[in-house]
């Protein structure tokens, strides 16, 4: 069975910052499923509400058992209802459905402080409602007004102990758990209600029931931007539990949420802007499994990898012109380069966190042994025997590239030293795929043959594959940021693997 089910029902705003709108954006932040079953429509903006159509209440209904009855639901979260004939609806459906978990945002008193429900919708939510609330989220205003309604009295709160005791009042009518919120009361940091706007230091909110009374502060925040922050956390809350998340936690992290939303909002309308709903959402500029195909067509990639796989090296072995003393150069250093390669994923296997990684780093270095010993044989073919490879030094281009590698396996993490060799594996992928498939390659006496099919053989295009399965398998863990600075190692990799290529031409080897 699917989680993280929320269906919201509540009114829609058209400017986007509050109501469905911002329900559904705070509920896919969260991961989660968002349905909607729609109770009105209203016109507005930043500046306010110009005008209403209510949907009607058997419509609400349809809307609700075509969700419920179909996608099922984890929790019901509501919003604007209207009317006392919507909640009398929305109280049946919850009942009929055997909803468990509810959040209940009473939306009664507009920032302003105009009234939004008639007295006879607010009797219907007290009575009907609020006994199916797993946890009603009212401000102080529409606390009063839930009180006042149930014969209750209560006096505009003065300090934190205040609102609990006002909380501890709305709890008794019936929701399991009340969060009070404390954003219309700001106080002075001895918790006491603050006089002045220079005083205004924190804001509290009690969340009370089933034996808890927490305290949940903030820091006052003095933005305009603040449309729609009772829908968002609510919604944030409904996501929480959703998510499996117990009550306490669940608040708390809706609290912080939401705080962080008014943070980091920008301006955006001529009033009171929405708060930023995304700011703790990263997105990767790829799909998923379309990671290597970013990164090449990437223009800061490009250049450097245009360089690379079209080199005058690579032209050199496509018609045939190159230098046999170019090649055989190539070659020694070729080896030289193995070796430094096989240790670099000895080093993978070693940074590896699980068996098989290790394993699977382990048998490329086998495989590497099994490569170089070929090498040895192909080498013999042009004159060149172990006993002159070995006693080769090791030209600068090699030394460079190698401990380059080497240094990012050590200073920087699995997925970086992954990234350090992905160049040499998918480039000569690429580049012998490219010259194979090319009818201007020379084949009949061009000596380069064997050693561009050698790179479009069988085991090779697999551990290619391989290799790029594993990039893009690791690439969706990580951050933009982190993305960044993978694409510049790549980037750096690919320039050292051309300085190989023009080491062989003999273009400063």
């Amino acid at each position: 069975m699917a989680k993280g089910r929320v269906l919201v029902i509540a009114g829609s705003d058209s400017s986007g910052g509050a109501g469905l709108e911002a329900d559904q954006k705070v509920i896919s932040a969260h991961g989660c499923y968002a349905m909607t079953a729609t109770t009105a429509l209203t016109a507005q903006n930043t500046l306010g509400v110009t005008d209403i159509h209510y949907t009607p209440p058997a419509f609400v209904r349809e809307l609700i058992d075509a969700c419920l009855s179909d996608i099922g639901v984890d929790v019901v979260k509501t919003g604007m209802l209207a009317s006392a004939e919507t909640i009398k609806v929305v109280a049946k459906a919850l009942k009929d459905h055997h909803v468990t978990t509810t959040v209940i945002d009473p939306v009664m008193v507009s920032t302003s402080g105009s009234v939004l429900l008639p007295q006879e919708a607010i009797r219907e939510l007290r009575e009907d409602l609020l006994p199916q609330t797993t946890i009603l989220t009212p401000n102080v205003p529409e606390a009063k007004l839930l009180l006042s309604d149930a014969g209750i009295s209560a006096t505009d709160p003065q300090d934190v102990e205040d609102l609990i005791k006002i909380a501890k009042s709305v709890q008794s009518l019936g929701p399991r758990y009340v969060l009070l919120k404390g954003g219309h009361l700001p106080l002075k940091k001895d918790g006491s209600v603050a006089k002045t706007d220079e005083e205004r230091e924190l804001m509290v909110d009690i969340l009370y029931g089933d034996d808890t009374v927490a305290r949940i502060e903030t820091a006052y925040l003095k933005s305009k931007n603040t449309h729609g922050t009772g829908c968002s956390l609510a919604s944030a809350i409904a996501s929480n539990l959703a998510n499996g998340l117990e009550m306490v936690e669940a608040v708390k992290r809706a609290c912080r949420y939401v705080e962080a939303g008014i943070k980091t909002s920008t301006g955006i309308g001529q009033g009171s802007g929405p708060i930023n709903h995304f700011h703790s959402t990263y997105t990767l500029p790829f799909p998923p499994g379309r990671f290597i195909e970013y990164v090449l067509e990437r223009p800061d990639v490009q250049k450097a990898w245009r360089h690379h796989t079209e080199h005058a090296f690579v032209a050199g072995l496509a018609d045939g012109t190159l230098p046999v003393e170019s090649f055989k150069y190539y070659l020694i250093q070729d080896y030289l380069f193995l070796i430094q390669f096989a240790r670099a994923n000895a080093l993978v296997a070693y940074k590896a966190k699980t068996l098989d990684d290790i394993a699977t780093g382990a048998k490329i270095v086998l495989h590497i042994q099994q490569e170089m010993a070929l090498h040895i044989d192909y080498c013999k073919g042009f004159g060149i025997s172990k006993e002159e490879i070995v006693a080769t030094e090791e030209s600068q281009a090699c030394t460079a590239y190698t401990r380059y590698v080497l240094d990012i396996g050590m200073s920087q993490d699995w997925y970086a030293l992954q990234i350090a060799l992905a160049p040499c594996l998918i480039g000569y992928g690429e580049i012998a795929k490219r010259l194979h498939a090319d009818p201007k390659t020379k084949r009949e006496g061009n000596i380069y043959w064997k050693w561009i099919e050698n790179y479009v053989a069988d085991d090779y295009v697999e551990a290619v594959n391989v290799g790029r399965a594993l990039l893009e398998r690791n690439a969706v863990l990580q951050s933009p940021s982190r993305i960044e600075e993978l694409v510049r190692i790549f980037i750096h990799a690919t320039n050292m693997e051309t300085g190989f290529w023009t080491m062989g031409a003999g273009f400063g080897g």
